[in-house]
């Protein structure tokens, strides 16, 4: 079955209306600034970080839609899916934009990037302050409900395919519906927690379709979830990207593929990450690991984090 797309405008003052999802209350709470970490660069130039601004443009915020992808995948489901557009988007008609896809955790729903973490308000004053690039960014749902942890992987279910519908169904509707640079160059993926993890997992079974890949505190060892991976150790295998990823770490290394991650030290997948990082280091595939944050799995680390990770993707996605 073809995605069939139905668009919506949804302005950010609508967003606020969703408190039924207990994001409102995740705003309210005041985030401390974690400290500086250590930063791990192997293989490539590190990322820009935050720099105060000399001057601020003024600009419209970025506009917030949403459009619905009916996918077989996922058994005909219709996955909801909001798409940032970047401030100057309307008015520049023969501009294409790098696309950024970003997965939320679980439980979770894109809203919950959208307005915890602040995204747009985020993109527009970095963008406003020149530290990046404009980027279209687009938040698909991972599940058929706030609280189903899907993984964003391919079950064992011919109607739990929740990878092709991103890989695939979603990408391929965006790419149809707006002004995307529709080639590897100007495509990343990341995401947060379970949505790191999805991410990693997504880019590296794919990995001619993504320049760039980010994970933000997520795991690289598929968790035991029988409802998906039906006790099946080599589907389990496949889908964790620790074990995956010396298999295309050739043409990871051909492609340019630029991987940027990071989590907090206190939290119970930091080991995992670094492991990733001394894997990725003896593959010599390109990557920026942010270590030693004090913290947990936290809103604080991935508020803090948020204009890197952005900045980060300016700078290594916008050629065809």
């Amino acid at each position: 079955m073809r995605p069939q797309a139905a668009g919506l405008v949804v302005t950010l003052a609508v967003c606020l209306a969703f408190a039924a999802y207990g994001v409102v209350g995740w705003l309210d709470r005041a985030a401390p600034t974690p400290p500086t970490g250590r930063r791990v660069v192997a293989h490539s130039r590190q990322s820009s970080r935050r720099q105060e601004p000399s001057r601020q443009l003024a600009m419209a915020p970025a506009q917030v839609q949403r459009f619905t992808v009916t996918s077989a995948a996922v058994g005909g489901f219709a996955d909801t899916v909001y798409v940032v557009l970047p401030p100057g988007y309307a008015g520049h008609p023969f501009e294409r934009y790098p696309v950024l896809y970003l997965l939320h955790g679980s439980p979770g729903l894109p809203l919950n990037l959208l307005m915890a973490d602040r995204i747009p308000e985020v993109e527009t004053a970095l963008i406003a302050a020149g530290q990046m690039k404009p980027l279209i960014l687009v938040l698909p749902t991972g599940g058929r409900t706030r609280e189903s942890a899907e993984q964003w992987a391919n079950g064992a279910s011919p109607v739990n395919q929740w990878e092709t519908l991103v890989a695939t169904d979603v990408v391929n509707a965006v790419d149809a519906r707006y002004r995307t640079i529709s080639a590897p160059g100007g495509r990343g993926i990341g995401g947060v927690s379970e949505g790191g993890y999805g991410a990693l997992n997504i880019g590296l079974h794919h990995p001619g379709e993504f320049r760039l890949i980010e994970s933000w505190s997520g795991y690289m060892i598929a968790e035991e979830v029988r409802a998906i991976f039906r006790d099946n150790w080599r589907v389990a295998d496949y889908n964790s990207p620790m074990l995956s990823v010396r298999r295309v770490a050739a043409q990871l290394r051909s492609d340019h593929t630029f991987i940027w991650f990071y989590c907090g030290s206190r939290d119970s997948l930091f080991s995992q990450n670094r492991a990733f990082n001394a894997e990725l280091s003896d593959l010599h595939i390109m990557h920026y690991f942010l270590a030693g944050v004090p913290l947990g799995h936290s809103l604080a680390l991935w508020r803090h984090e948020l204009p890197a990770a952005l900045i980060a993707a300016s700078e290594h996605l916008g050629q065809a």
